[in-house]
């Protein structure tokens, strides 16, 4: 994995991040964005757009926020490696951790 969104992004869903990336491989969840690690090219167009910098380098994600790296690759376990966002659409589900976190705005 390359790039990961952590928590300053749910319940933001901002998506600058998406219109930014070349390969489309950022997509969205109920309440946050996630990076497919498979698809990212490591190209970091997404860090320096993000509004409230939620995205970073794997070895630049601070301490508090290190266990996204499992919550943006495990959100593809079910959903696999698509090959694109764009043909994905929403899809209507978050990682568990994700999921049981009181709302942030």
């Amino acid at each position: 994995m390359a790039y990961v969104v952590a928590l300053p992004c749910v319940d933001l869903l901002d998506k600058t991040c998406i219109d930014t990336c070349p390969v489309d491989c950022i997509y969205e969840g109920e309440r946050m964005m996630y990076i497919h690690p498979d698809e990212c090219v490591d190209c970091g167009a997404c860090e320096p757009v993000c509004p409230v910098q939620a995205i970073s380098f794997e070895s630049n994600v601070p301490a508090e926020w290190q266990d996204f790296h499992a919550v943006n690759a495990e959100f593809f376990e079910d959903l696999g490696s698509p090959g694109g966002a764009s043909g994905v659409g929403k899809v209507r589900k978050d990682h568990p951790v994700v999921a049981a976190l009181p709302r942030q705005r």
